[in-house]
C-alpha cells in the first residue's frame, strides 16, 4: 500500500468517525415524543382548556395507528404537516401507551341478508325530519309515556378501538346506521344489533347518516370534507366527492337529501391550525354545497361569507401575513323550508378580522340556486380561534370574542294559529325566535344560561308545536359541577315553562364528569330525553320537567360484537326513538371517553 493511500485511509477512517459522532449527536438530540407532543400539541390537549380537544388521558386510549393515521390525513393533518414523518411517529407512539386491549370486529354478523325496508319514515335525518324539530310523531316512535319507566336494557354495540362516538344514530328500514371514529359506517339489525354491512372511511365519520330514494341510498360525510352515498342493501360506495378544497375543511354537520339532492353544510378545523404562529389565518369560509343525489355533481356552492379571503396587510407578531375576512363555519345539518324553497344554516364565529356580518347568524338561501335571500346576526365581532387559548397567541385576533357560534341547526315549527318560527338555540346561553316570513326578524329571546365557549346551548333543542324543549351546557373546566338543566319554553312567548335542575353527578371525582347536558334532546309524545355529560340518560315528563326514567352509562358492556365496550358521556349526539326502541351513543372526547352504542325496549313488548 502507497503513502498516498496510507493517508487517504487515514482522511476516511477520521471522516467516518466524525460521521459517526455526528450521527450519535442527533439521535442524542432528536426530539422525543413527549417533547414533541409539549411543544406542539399540549397547548390544545391541556386539561381544562376549552379548545374541543380530547385530553391526552383520552388520547392515551387510542391505538398509535389511529394517532398515526389522524395526523397524516384526518382531523389533525394541518398538525401532522408540520411535522416530519418520524416526528408523527414518535408523537403516535408517545401518546398510545399500548394498542387497544379490545380485539378489532370478530363478530356480530348477521347470519342472513335482509334487505332494509323501503319507505320507512323512521329517524332518517340528523333531526328527525328537514324541519330538526328533534320532535318524533307518535306512530314512528312507537312508545308512549307509560312506557318509558319500564324501558330496558336491549344490546349493546362497541366501536372497536375508539374513544368517542359522534354521529346522531339514524334508523330507518329496520336498521341502525351509525358512523364511527375510525371512520367506519355501520349498518345493524334494528332489533339485535348484528352487522349487515361495514364501509370504511379514511378519516371519521362525525354526521348522521341520511337516507333518499325511499332509503336505498344512505349518505354522510367524513372530517376530510368528503361526501359519500353507499347503497344501503350491501354498503357498496356509489359516489364520492370532495366538498372544499380548503386543507382544513371538514363535513360535521350531517347531509340532508331531499327530491334528488344532498344539500352538505361545511366546517373546519381551521380555528386549531391557527394555533401555530406560522399559519396564516385565516382562508375558510364556511359553506353549503348542493349535489345530484344520485351522481354526486356538484349544482351550486355558496359561501357563508360572500366576500373571499384577502390579505389584511397586517402581520402577526410572528411576522406571518393575515387574512380575512374568514370562519362562518357552518357545524350543523341545514333546515329545510319546503313552503318557501329555502334552507336555513346557523353559522360559526370568525376567525380572523375584519369581522363580517355572517358569522354568528342565521342566513336563508335559495333551494334552487344557494343565493342568499337574508341573514340575521344575533352576535357582531366574535372573532376568536383556539391561539386565544394558547401561550403564544400570534394569530389570535386584536379584540377577541366569546367563541359564542351556533353549534346547532334552526328549529322551523309553525304556531296552532298558523305563525310560523325558527328556533335558534345559541352557545352564548340565549335561545331565538326568529321570523321566517319576514328575514329574520326577532320575535323573542331568551337566557338560559350565562355561555361559553363550550357552554350555553352546544348540540340544540327539541320543538313541538307549543314548546321548545332546551338543555344548557354551560360546562366550566374551574367547577366540574357546574352546568346542565332543562329547560321548557312556551314556543309563542319565549317565556319559560318549567325548568328542570340538573342532577348532582355520582361520578363528580372522575376526570371528565359534568352535569354539563350538551347533547341535543329528543321529544316524543309527553317525554323528552336528555343525556348529560355525566354518562345519564334521563326521560323527563314534558308537563312538568320530573324525571320519569334514568339509565347511568358509565360501565362497561359485552357487546353483540364480541368485544367489552365502556360507556362515557352524552354529548355530541342524541337518542333515537323509532318501533318502541330507544338508541344513544355513549362516550366523547371532551368529557368521559366511551365506545358504546345503547339499544332500549319495553321488555316483554
Amino acid at each position: 500500500m502507497s503513502f498516498s493511500d496510507k493517508k487517504r485511509g487515514s482522511i476516511l477512517r477520521n471522516v467516518l468517525t466524525i460521521l459517526l459522532a455526528f450521527s450519535a449527536l442527533c439521535i442524542s438530540q432528536t426530539p422525543t415524543g413527549s417533547s414533541i407532543f409539549r411543544r406542539k400539541c399540549a397547548a390544545c390537549h391541556r386539561d381544562g382548556q376549552r379548545t374541543r380537544a380530547p385530553s391526552q388521558e383520552v388520547l392515551s386510549q387510542l391505538s398509535s395507528d389511529f394517532i398515526l393515521q389522524v395526523l397524516d390525513s384526518g382531523t389533525m393533518k394541518s398538525v401532522g404537516a408540520r411535522l416530519t414523518e418520524a416526528e408523527r411517529v414518535a408523537v403516535a407512539e408517545y401518546l398510545s401507551a399500548s394498542e387497544p386491549a379490545e380485539p378489532r370486529l370478530q363478530g356480530g354478523r348477521c347470519a342472513a341478508r335482509r334487505d332494509p325496508v323501503l319507505n320507512d319514515p323512521g329517524w332518517s335525518a340528523w333531526g328527525v325530519s328537514a324541519a330538526n324539530s328533534r320532535s318524533v310523531p307518535a306512530e314512528v316512535a312507537g312508545l308512549n309515556k307509560s312506557d318509558v319507566p319500564k324501558l330496558k336494557l336491549k344490546w349493546a354495540f362497541g366501536f372497536p378501538g375508539a374513544s368517542a362516538t359522534f354521529g346522531q344514530p339514524t334508523v330507518f328500514g329496520g336498521r341502525v346506521y351509525a358512523g364511527s371514529e375510525d371512520g367506519t359506517v355501520y349498518s345493524l339489525d334494528a332489533r339485535t344489533g348484528c352487522i349487515y354491512w361495514t364501509f370504511k372511511a379514511p378519516t371519521t365519520v362525525k354526521t348522521a347518516v341520511s337516507s333518499g330514494f325511499g332509503g336505498r341510498v344512505v349518505y354522510f360525510g367524513d372530517v376530510s370534507g368528503n361526501a359519500y352515498a353507499v347503497n344501503s342493501a350491501d354498503g357498496k360506495l356509489i359516489w364520492k366527492i370532495h366538498v372544499d378544497p380548503h386543507p382544513v375543511a371538514r363535513i360535521t354537520g350531517s347531509p340532508v337529501f331531499l327530491k334528488d339532492r344532498l344539500y352538505v353544510p361545511v366546517s373546519s378545523g381551521e380555528e386549531g391550525a391557527a394555533i401555530d404562529p406560522k399559519y396564516p389565518c385565516c382562508t375558510f369560509r364556511g359553506s353549503v354545497v348542493a349535489l345530484d343525489a344520485r351522481t354526486g355533481r356538484q349544482i351550486w356552492k355558496s359561501y357563508t361569507i360572500p366576500e373571499a379571503p384577502h390579505l389584511t396587510g397586517k402581520k402577526n407578531s410572528a411576522g406571518v401575513p393575515l387574512w380575512g375576512p374568514s370562519g362562518a363555519a357552518v357545524w350543523s345539518p341545514p333546515t329545510i323550508d319546503l313552503g318557501r324553497h329555502t334552507i336555513y344554516v346557523a353559522t360559526g364565529n370568525g376567525y380572523s378580522d375584519p369581522p363580517s356580518p355572517y358569522t354568528d347568524a342565521v342566513v336563508a338561501l335559495s333551494m334552487a340556486t344557494g343565493k342568499i335571500r337574508w341573514f340575521k346576526q344575533l352576535t357582531p365581532n366574535d372573532l376568536w380561534n383556539i391561539a386565544c387559548v394558547a401561550p403564544d397567541k400570534a394569530n389570535c385576533p386584536q379584540n377577541p370574542g366569546n367563541d359564542f357560534d351556533f353549534g346547532s341547526p334552526p328549529i322551523l315549527r309553525t304556531l296552532p294559529g298558523g305563525r310560523r318560527l325558527l328556533i335558534a338555540a345559541q352557545k352564548s346561553g340565549v335561545v331565538y325566535a326568529l321570523d321566517p316570513d319576514h328575514n329574520g326578524r326577532i320575535i323573542w329571546e331568551s337566557r338560559v344560561g350565562k355561555g361559553g365557549p363550550l357552554g350555553g346551548i352546544e348540540w340544540g333543542g327539541a320543538a313541538d308545536e307549543k314548546q321548545a324543549f332546551i338543555p344548557l351546557s354551560d360546562w366550566d373546566p374551574n367547577n366540574p359541577l357546574a352546568g346542565g338543566g332543562l329547560f321548557a319554553l312556551n314556543l309563542a312567548t319565549g317565556e319559560r315553562a318549567w325548568y328542570a335542575p340538573p342532577v348532582k353527578p355520582a361520578c363528580s371525582t372522575q376526570a371528565g364528569c359534568s352535569p354539563a347536558q350538551s347533547a341535543p334532546p329528543t321529544l316524543i309524545p309527553g317525554v323528552v330525553f336528555s343525556g348529560s355529560e355525566d354518562g345519564h340518560l334521563r326521560a323527563y315528563d314534558a308537563t312538568n320537567g320530573e324525571v320519569i326514567w334514568d339509565f347511568n352509562a358509565l360501565r362497561s358492556f359485552l357487546t353483540v360484537n364480541g368485544i367489552v365496550a365502556n360507556g362515557g358521556s352524552m354529548n355530541g349526539s342524541g337518542p333515537a326513538a323509532v318501533n318502541g326502541m330507544i338508541y344513544v351513543e355513549a362516550g366523547y372526547t371532551n368529557d368521559i371517553a366511551g365506545n358504546v352504542l345503547l339499544a332500549f325496549s319495553v321488555e316483554g313488548k
